[in-house]
């Protein structure tokens, strides 16, 4: 029997299912269980798949606004902001990019006062230069995964 792409179909699968059985995974792919265990646990130790996590419906917990936050920053000062973003609980992504602006947050919020105040709060860091911020109208799409190319 050969395995070639087990790997990629294991991951598709828990795309689709994140708290399917190994026994389902098994049959699904045509595998022993003892298989699908064996992949599983390579696949957590190369970090490939890094936990298992629910998909929240932020809106239904009235989490309804969010705003994406564009940060021009001090240059040394880049690993200290990105951090004090990662540690708000309401930041959800927060990248480090290049272009006109150096970082760029999401934050989920219950409304625009609450966002408005963190945001007040985020702009007195001296280090953070200039700053701009989009409230978003409408998620057209979010949170999506993909499945990987299986050849």
């Amino acid at each position: 029997m050969t395995y070639e792409n087990l790997d990629r179909k294991l991951v598709n699968e828990l795309l689709g299912d994140g708290r399917a059985s190994l026994r389902s995974l098994g049959e699904e792919l045509d595998v022993s269980v003892t298989t699908v265990s064996n992949h599983l646990s390579e696949l957590e130790e190369e970090g490939i798949i890094d936990g298992y996590t629910p998909k929240v419906d932020y809106d239904a917990l009235g989490y309804d606004v969010t705003a994406i936050v564009q940060l021009k920053v001090e240059g040394s000062s880049l690993p200290e902001v990105t951090e004090s973003l990662r540690q708000h609980k309401q930041m959800i992504s927060v990248y480090e990019v290049t272009g006109d602006y150096d970082i760029i947050a999401v934050g989920k919020f219950t409304d625009t006062d609450g966002m408005n105040a963190q945001i007040k709060e985020l702009l007195t860091d001296p280090e953070i230069k200039e700053s701009n911020t989009s409230v978003v109208l409408n998620a057209a799409s979010e949170n999506e995964q993909f499945e990987l190319d299986v050849e």
